[in-house]
């Protein structure tokens, strides 16, 4: 832990001083990237009236190395992709219903009742029966994270990046930790799990920790129109506040795999898709307007909010994502902005394996390391809360049902 870490709210207000004592003329700075995130807003905005406000691709065209420059472009812009049959349907159709059994068989939603409170990300949902599940070790969550087509899905996003930097390569885009997080079983009618918009990965840190600044130097320090979203420079070395809500790896995507067919109206996803928005996140927060112990409502150990209050004119470009179908996932960058609708108003349940894309660096190999211990006790992974019900789970995912591919993601076999 830093020492800033230590006394947080001394620690924004020095870091907003500073900031904006040190950042070249703030206001003129900040003017420039919102006429900017103003243009992309509206470019979302006509696009969503055509259905095509989020990227697709297929799947095969990623087998086939078929995607061409301007597909890629297009994803670096938005910051997100829907990519379809990933997996085959019969095959995540059947996943969905294993992991319905696992959960009946092990008693979880009788357990859960038990340890309500512990997981802090969702500590503002409305009690009563789960949609998000504090399962990471299922048989059809382990086979689905280390499929080949899913690992063939990660390396290409992987290498939408730029991984190098002045110190060498930041990533390797073709190997990858088996990120392991939760499952969200969602059912009609259900009005709990309405997520507002947010950010993972960082909220105060990223104005307070010199670690974040040096990610975000052009925004800060240079010309932020020469700031790269897919720039991997320092994303590897950033320190983030210990918390159940807060990721401790570095992701180049987050994501989910779809176990049924949901679209817009089933209490889907909502992305803002700018890949870039963060910069003008970043320095809206340092505009007079604010109040000096307030980052735009940013809370430590959290996620960092985006709101009404502060950033209407990026929440203008919230859009939800299309209608997916089994074996479809749907990526979005680290920093961009995404929420999930209120109300689920359809007629079937809507699930999801929750997986992103955790290419191999240092951190997150010693990432790995602890997650392995936790993938051979059945304990929660890592970066979540201790909630710990698979350790005697019957039905649990054990090294045998690992392959050589997800035994070197897992961290369990060397490279």
């Amino acid at each position: 832990m830093q020492d800033w870490m230590q006394d947080v709210p001394r620690a924004m207000m020095e870091s907003k001083r500073r900031l904006r004592r040190d950042i070249d003329d703030l206001p003129g700075r900040f003017a420039a990237v919102g006429a900017d995130v103003l243009a992309q807003v509206e470019e979302v905005r006509e696009a969503a009236t055509r259905g095509r406000a989020v990227p697709e691709l297929a799947f095969a065209q990623i087998a086939a190395a078929a995607v061409d420059d301007g597909a890629r472009a297009l994803i670096r812009r938005r910051g997100c992709v829907v990519i379809r049959d990933v997996f085959d349907d019969a095959e995540v159709t059947a996943w969905n219903a294993e992991i319905g059994e696992y959960i009946t068989r092990n008693d979880y939603l009788e357990r859960s009742r038990d340890k309500a409170g512990m997981d802090r990300y969702f500590s503002n949902l409305v009690s009563g029966r789960p949609q998000i599940f504090g399962l990471y070790w299922s048989r059809p969550q382990v086979l689905a994270r280390q499929h080949a087509n899913m690992a063939r899905t990660k390396a290409f996003l992987n290498g939408l990046w730029d991984n190098k930097s002045e110190g060498g390569v930041v990533f390797d885009p073709n190997r990858d930790l088996s990120y392991a997080d939760r499952l969200r079983r969602r059912e009609p009618g259900d009005q709990s799990f309405g997520l507002s918009p947010h950010v993972d990965g960082g909220s105060v840190e990223r104005w307070c920790d010199p670690s974040f600044h040096q990610v975000y130097k052009e925004v800060l320090f240079g010309d932020p129109q020469a700031y790269n979203p897919f720039r991997a420079r320092g994303r590897t070395l950033t320190h983030e506040i210990p918390s159940p809500a807060v990721c401790s790896a570095f992701r180049t995507f987050q994501g989910w795999t779809a176990l049924t067919p949901q679209g817009p109206g089933d209490g889907t996803l909502k992305l803002m898709p700018i890949a870039n928005a963060i910069p003008w996140i970043l320095l809206r927060a340092l505009q007079d307007d604010v109040p000096e112990d307030d980052l735009c409502g940013a809370q430590p150990g959290r996620a960092l909010s985006v709101n009404a209050r502060w950033h209407e004119l990026l929440m203008a470009a919230e859009v939800s994502i299309p209608p997916m179908q089994p074996g479809d996932t749907v990526w979005w960058h680290t920093d961009v902005c995404h929420s999930v609708e209120e109300l689920h108003r359809g007629a079937g349940y809507s699930n999801v394996i929750y997986i992103g894309a955790a290419p191999w660096c240092e951190k997150n190999a010693r990432y790995a390391q602890r997650q392995a211990q936790a993938f051979l006790s059945g304990s929660s992974a890592p970066d979540f809360a201790a909630e710990d019900y698979e350790t005697d789970f019957a039905g649990r995912a054990t090294e045998a049902d690992l392959t050589d591919l997800g035994a070197r993601q897992m961290g369990l076999k060397p490279w």
